[in-house]
């Protein structure tokens, strides 16, 4: 098992910038890439999760996203003011899109030349723009806590509206630890065990690997400016699946539906009880889900292989 989910860590030249990523397992094994979401760095994807995908039978990556972790953070961009992010006043100094081209950009800087992709929630539209962008990259598709771009579906419950768009200064590493603890007991799986010491750890060794909030206020223009992708995801012919909780107050699960609408043969998942998050009691269910859909991914490449 050792061998199997050793990990490795680098960094690679993507889109104009610079994508820091970790990978698990072998590199001749089918790519898993994991894709996190708005102002969330690669190490939320557990350990525990990208071993056990490693361990059957994947090579599993996860990265940051530009402005997080230890990926290129864009400090020549001043940070939008919050009201102009919201009310879209003006144009982002990057898209969805573009963060869907780093992506791609990563794929080609790993030497990978298609791969099942995972994305949770921001990274969710990152996920849905790779397919529809670069859909000769994708091989299946993974949507967890997700939704369209559509103003209609997946919205938010105000009270988290509150939370989330509150104005606050964050001193050091303690006052982080303490604000993400907030979070997530707002956000987070109500009808599982609330973990607070993971999402301590995540929350701290986030501080220290980068903790970036002018980079959130850019990443989050991205996506309050991404468009309905409603009628586009109609194109998407490899296997897909949406993954989402019943519970969340954040994306709500009309979003999730919506998406499983939309995508020809896409196959939704309803979790009761899960919030915004992954609750650790559910990471075995989430690797048999994501597993099962690569190998339908993997069947479906090698019979076109041997129509074509």
């Amino acid at each position: 098992m050792d061998d199997v989910a050793a990990r490795t860590q680098g960094r690679v030249g993507a889109n104009g910038i610079e994508l820091a990523y970790e990978a698990f397992g072998q590199t001749g094994d089918p790519a898993i890439v994991l894709v996190m979401g708005w102002a969330t760095q690669m190490i939320a994807w557990p350990d525990e999760l990208c071993e056990a995908l490693a361990t059957r039978g994947h090579f599993v990556v996860r990265f940051d996203n530009r402005d997080t972790g230890a990926s290129t953070h864009l400090e020549h961009v001043p940070p939008p003011p919050l009201g102009e992010v919201l009310t879209r006043r003006r144009r982002p100094p990057y898209t969805i899109g573009d963060m869907a081209d780093d992506v791609a950009a990563l794929l080609d800087g790993l030497g990978l030349a298609s791969v099942h992709l995972v994305g949770a929630s921001m990274g969710g539209f990152i996920a849905q723009t790779v397919a529809l962008r670069h859909p000769g990259r994708v091989r299946s598709l993974t949507l967890m806590m997700t939704s369209t771009g559509s103003l209609r579906v997946g919205l938010a419950k105000p009270r988290v509206y509150a939370r989330l768009l509150r104005r606050e200064v964050i001193s050091g590493r303690e006052a982080a630890v303490a604000s993400a603890v907030e979070t997530f007991r707002l956000i987070g799986s109500r009808g599982y065990p609330f973990d607070e010491a993971h999402v301590r750890e995540v929350a701290g060794r986030s501080w220290d690997r980068g903790f970036d909030p002018a980079g959130s206020l850019r990443q989050l223009e991205a996506t309050v400016t991404q468009p309905n992708r409603t009628a586009a995801l109609r194109q998407i012919t490899v296997p897909a699946l949406v993954i989402h909780g019943l519970a969340d107050p954040l994306v709500g699960p009309s979003g999730g539906l919506a998406l499983a609408r939309a995508i020809p043969g896409c196959r939704f998942i309803g979790y009761p009880g899960m919030g915004h998050d992954l609750p650790r009691p559910l990471w075995p269910e989430f690797v048999e889900q994501i597993t099962a859909l690569a190998a339908r991914g993997e069947r479906d490449r090698q019979h076109g292989a041997v129509s074509g």
